[in-house]
């Protein structure tokens, strides 16, 4: 079946199985910054924008997709200039292994389009859908803050004390690569 799509800004025709998820979908066409996590839709890992709202990709068929846009963390970049979440996440370590970190960008870059001024209860109610086994959600919560900051243009507080190797987290944050896909890189 021919599906006609905006995939990250360009758009896409292309033939899909009726039965093809659109994370499978994504992933065998390169976008692999959409992870597949639990194959249940509870944790998040694979969430996109679909017409700007975040939605869990292992829900929907490809064929669905027709004349939407969607958008994947490949695409949240612009110019090769990260998002201000993208850099937000960064800055803050709001990710350790990585894994799950694409699904939680989207998900804030959704709610900060919508809302610029979120309360801690809003941002947790908007990454309620995301898991992470790793980071404790301190600095994810800070993450979204500060990008929520810088959106609305303030000049965030400097973040001290938090050395890391960025290229290695702009790597994982942008989706441009997993742990296995850094090779030899030191992942601190």
């Amino acid at each position: 079946m021919r599906v006609s799509l905006v995939l990250n800004g360009s758009t896409v025709t292309a033939d899909a199985d009726p039965h093809v998820l659109l994370v499978d979908w994504l992933r065998a066409n390169g976008l692999t910054g959409v992870r597949v996590g639990c194959e249940t839709s509870t944790c998040g890992a694979c969430t996109v924008l679909l017409d700007g709202s975040a939605v869990k990709s292992c829900t929907l068929l490809t064929v669905q997709m027709n004349d939407a846009s969607v958008t994947t963390i490949e695409g949240v970049a612009t110019g090769g200039v990260v998002s201000p979440v993208q850099e937000a996440f960064m800055a803050e370590h709001g990710l350790q292994c990585g894994f799950c970190t694409p699904g939680f960008i989207m998900s804030a870059t959704a709610l900060l389009a919508t809302d610029p001024e979120p309360s801690d209860e809003e941002i947790e109610v908007a990454l309620e859908g995301n898991l992470c086994r790793c980071t404790g959600y301190i600095n994810i919560m800070r993450a979204v803050r500060r990008a929520a900051s810088v959106m609305r243009g303030e000049t965030p507080e400097p973040v001290a004390g938090r050395s890391h190797e960025r290229a290695v987290v702009r790597h994982v944050a942008t989706g441009a690569a997993s742990h296995e896909e850094l090779g030899d890189t030191e992942v601190v």
